[in-house]
């Protein structure tokens, strides 16, 4: 079964960028999306970002302008540039391989990774 692997979480300063990687062992992605969520503590995971196989994509409204999801398909990698991060962000990313139905709900997704913490300080 292919496992998908976060990677690039980290600590940034309010205002600064950070880039994350998702990839896969086991096996490449089977799905023509993929997505990015988040969640913070406390709170419900929230849609980021989703791309599909041929490029298009989809944002949350709180991320559109600011975070650029790409796909890289020889490497196998689907990567979510974050800029001008702000605090309230600060929250567990997960990648995940859609399945069905609507691009920006988590139960359209059946494989997701472990997760990478992002935190972004005041």
């Amino acid at each position: 079964q292919v496992q998908l692997v976060e990677s690039g979480g980290g600590l940034v300063q309010a205002g600064g960028s950070l880039g994350l990687g998702c990839t896969t062992s086991g096996g490449t992605f089977s799905s023509s999306f993929v997505g990015w969520f988040r969640q913070a503590t406390g709170k419900e995971r929230e849609f980021v970002a989703a791309i599909a196989r041929s490029g298009n994509t989809l944002y949350g409204s709180s991320v559109k302008g600011r975070f650029t999801i790409t796909r890289d398909s020889i490497k196998n990698t689907v990567l979510l540039q974050m800029n001008s991060l702000n605090p309230e962000e600060t929250a567990v990313y997960f990648c995940a391989q859609h399945r069905a139905g609507p691009l920006y709900a988590t139960q359209s997704y059946d494989s997701w990774g472990q997760g990478t913490q992002v935190t972004v300080s005041s």
